[in-house]
């Protein structure tokens, strides 16, 4: 029988919830340590996953504490904690962005690149089993070669204004997921053309940040990918991909609880409403990001996206980010 791997969490918020909660859905790993300068929510988290607790980040990467690492904490402490990992030669899962300034990214670079211990972002979506098989059915050819690339991505309301101004705003908190999905498809990206809108938040407005946006990414064979956000969507959380080719066209639309439909009077192929919370609509995308994370952990061939992916994300977003404010195309280089 194959020992669980032993998981230390850093960082107790929603998305450290989130990952306790694919802990303890896979039989191959426990939660070991959780950890969170605010006592209250590591135990609240031990208390229903498991795990001792501590307000020390320290405590996690002392020598046979733990297998692996979960870095949920806010973004700025990031860099930091995956120089923690590389130094203790921990595998570790870092939730995006790695940071907001890519300077402190490329400061880590050289030491993510040659760490005897695999750094791995996360990009969940590349494990929601639609996208997935989105992305193989377009890369065996199947609408023959890839022109266009549509990603829709909204959310049901908008953050509170607290969260927005420490978000490093909208390309950079939002649109990263939807950069990376972009990459995921075609992963030589050239350049950004971004516009940005404020439309309804006074709070965004307030930031100098936008809560509507539209990005155009130019891939190197002359792809378009379009991707359009909003903070807030009044039928649910809105996430679409459609991949049209010069043969044909796939499509992945919103999730339901439900596919029965109704017809009556005053309706006709009517649905349930679309699921209202990024938990329902990638529960199980997070779990298999997991599981990808602890094959990786353990040596073996895994799909997780990297350090790298992390770092050319936030170089889109910046990208973006310029673009927006001059309202000029910008040219990128991610290699």
């Amino acid at each position: 029988m194959t020992t669980p791997t032993r998981i230390g969490l850093i960082g107790t918020g929603r998305i450290g919830q989130v990952h306790a909660m694919s802990v303890a859905a896979l039989p191959n790993a426990t939660l070991e340590w959780v950890c969170d300068p605010f006592i209250e929510g590591a135990e609240r988290t031990a208390a229903q996953y498991g795990g001792r607790v501590t307000t020390d980040a320290a405590d996690l990467f002392a020598p046979g504490v733990v297998d692996a690492v979960i870095i949920a904490s806010p973004t700025p402490t990031h860099v930091e904690l995956l120089g923690r990992a590389i130094d203790a030669g921990l595998p570790a899962l870092c939730e995006k962005p790695i940071d907001l300034d890519i300077a402190r990214v490329d400061g880590l670079r050289e030491r993510a690149a040659s760490a005897s211990a695999p750094i791995v972002l996360g990009f969940n979506r590349r494990f929601d089993r639609h996208f997935t098989e989105l992305q193989r059915r377009v890369a065996a050819g199947e609408i023959g070669r890839l022109e266009q690339l549509s990603i829709v991505s909204r959310d049901p309301a908008e953050p509170p204004a607290a969260y927005l101004a420490v978000s490093g705003g909208i390309f950079r908190d939002m649109t990263i997921h939807d950069f990376d999905m972009a990459r995921f498809f075609l992963p030589d990206i050239v350049e950004v053309t971004a516009r940005g809108a404020n439309s309804f938040s006074e709070a965004a407005r307030a930031e100098g940040d936008y809560d509507s946006a539209v990005v155009v990414l130019r891939g190197a064979g002359d792809e378009l990918v379009t991707i359009t956000n909003s903070r807030h969507a009044a039928y649910g959380y809105d996430q679409r991909i459609e991949a049209f080719g010069s043969t044909g066209l796939l499509h992945v639309g919103n999730q339901t609880d439900t596919l029965v439909r109704h017809w009556g009077e005053s309706a006709v192929e009517s649905l349930g409403a679309y699921q209202n919370f990024f938990l329902e609509r990638y529960a199980e995308a997070y779990r298999q990001e997991l599981a990808e994370f602890l094959e990786a952990a353990a040596g073996r061939p895994s799909r997780s996206p990297r350090f790298e992916d992390g770092r050319a994300a936030l170089l889109l977003a910046d990208a973006a980010t310029e673009s927006a404010a001059t309202g000029r195309p910008v040219a990128v280089e991610l290699s």
